[in-house]
């Protein structure tokens, strides 16, 4: 009971003078709980009107007292923060260990502070084994840093030599695996940076795989096999080996199923996502879509990739031709409450994903509010993304193309079609440019045609061929392909068999 006690007499001498919790479950809401309500109900609404409904006028001394009750409830929630459930099995399975490792780590802070030093041991104790189970290595090297600290002050030298001898250790670990992450990390970054830089960062994997693979030899951690991992699916996805990514993640599963990986670690979730990513990349979009689909139900709706992943998911259902479904999986991404909250980058990329899902179904089935939408989507002259050649501007332009060949207006088409033959010359010289420098040429062949179907369908076969025999293009040099160029070629051949442009 006395560890209770000195708990009791540090909460009481030490509690706050305001309640630092908002609560949630009162029967008459107060100003506090009724902000929190309005602000989550609707979170586009502006101080203004918050200051209207919980103070009846805006004025100079109401925005005050906004300004400093605003300010009360942002301190609350984030003290609410501290007791989040972290349990749900769609979210990051190392989620919860870590918040407890970090949580332990902040009690034992006060507790050390208050000179509470008996308590404090224990729950270091409990920390340190805790982020061992986890392989958490910089959190189980604060544990014992602060048990060192507690030994040295009770001149405890038999456990001060025990724990300074495992901090020794610990040290030498963190300093493998910090280096290790930092690889892992400039290759992340270098990946999602534009094309000079992704190959920038492709003719240094070589290297970067060779340290990696000292680096956990010398460590053999969850943390140095991760960044090892990561590099490796991240160097076959730049070069195209999208087999190889298949082969990766099968071989991680198989060594999780082993216990050969902690299991606290490991996310399967990035794991399935990058075999679904592999079916996608691989030409393989019937399989990737059936992953997909069961993949779905384990993300959890405000996961940070929870857009990204279902990016892939729709764009298997292009590439399979499931069109309906393709709408569904927009409409649901679209009503998830943190769409609008995405980056600027991702933002586009789904207008353009709503765009090519809407292009390849009946005009009919879109609302005439939406068609007006596309009609000046279609009309942009300069591609937003025409600074950083990232696939997105052949992209933009074919589509452009095939709305203007489904309003059969022949002079916007050929100026789509200037624009796509000069940036084929500029930027699409590479031979890994393959598919879309042949895919151009295609929709070249259309003027030299006349829009005739029946003509195409006689010139298009060696380019088809070629089409189809082209190797995987890696995200290094790929261009986007929204629906398989294939698939473009046949919805364009069905909309001039309707008619030509005009």
């Amino acid at each position: 009971m006395k560890e209770i006690a000195n708990l009791a007499r540090i909460v009481t001498l030490r509690r706050a003078r305001q309640r630092p919790l908002l609560d949630l479950d009162v029967a008459r809401l107060g100003k506090e709980e009724r902000l929190m309500q309005e602000v989550a109900t609707n979170p586009e609404v502006t101080a203004i009107q918050l200051t209207k409904s919980l103070y009846g006028t805006n004025s100079a001394s109401n925005q005050a007292a906004m300004r400093q009750l605003r300010a009360r409830v942002q301190d609350k929630l984030l003290n609410h923060l501290f007791f989040l459930d972290h349990s749900d099995p769609r979210f990051l399975v190392s989620r919860r260990y870590e918040v407890e490792c970090l949580d332990l780590l902040h009690k034992v802070t006060i507790l050390f502070l208050e000179g509470e030093y008996t308590l404090t041991e224990r729950l270091l104790r409990r920390c340190a084994r805790l982020a061992a189970q986890s392989d958490f290595t910089a959190y189980e090297e604060q544990a014992m840093q602060r048990l060192r600290s507690i030994y040295a002050a009770q001149h405890q030298q038999n456990k001060y030599d025990e724990v300074n001898a495992r901090l020794l250790v610990l040290r030498q670990i963190l300093a493998v695996e910090q280096e290790a992450e930092q690889i892992h990390l400039v290759v992340v970054l270098g990946t999602e940076q534009a094309v000079a830089k992704r190959r920038a960062v492709q003719l240094k994997l070589p290297a970067y795989l060779a340290r990696l693979e000292e680096l956990y030899e010398l460590a053999p951690t969850f943390a140095t096999f991760f960044a090892r991992y990561r590099v490796r699916i991240s160097g076959a996805g730049l070069a195209g080996r999208y087999k190889d990514i298949i082969a990766e993640t099968e071989a991680a599963n198989a060594l999780l199923q082993q216990g050969k990986l902690n299991a606290r670690r490991f996310d399967q979730r990035f794991n399935q996502f990058m075999n679904v990513y592999a079916h996608l990349r691989g030409r393989q979009p019937e399989a990737g879509l059936k992953l997909a689909e069961a993949f779905a139900e384990t993300i959890h709706p405000t996961s940070s990739n929870w857009f990204y992943f279902y990016e892939h998911y729709l764009l298997l259902a292009l590439h399979a031709r499931e069109y309906d479904a393709a709408l569904t999986l927009l409409h649901t991404a679209q009503k998830n409450p943190s769409y609008g909250k995405q980056r600027q980058g991702a933002l586009e990329r789904w207008e353009l994903l709503e765009a090519y899902t809407e292009l390849a179904l009946p005009a009919e089935q879109l609302p005439l509010r939406r068609r007006n939408q596309l009609a000046v989507f279609a009309a942009l002259t300069v591609p937003e993304y025409s600074r950083d050649k990232r696939g997105y501007n052949v992209a933009i332009l074919v589509f452009q193309l095939v709305h203007y060949l489904q309003q059969r207006l022949l002079e916007p088409v050929l100026v789509r079609l200037e624009r796509l033959r000069k940036y084929q010359q500029r930027h699409l010289r590479d031979a890994a440019t393959l598919r879309s420098r042949t895919f151009l040429r295609l929709l070249l062949l259309l003027p030299e045609a006349e829009f005739n179907p029946k003509e195409l369908a006689q010139r298009d076969k060696a380019l088809l061929a070629t089409l189809q025999q082209a190797p995987l293009a890696g995200e290094a040099d790929a261009e986007v392909e929204f629906i398989p160029y294939e698939n473009l070629w046949k919805l364009i051949m069905n909309v001039l068999r309707q008619g030509g442009p005009q």
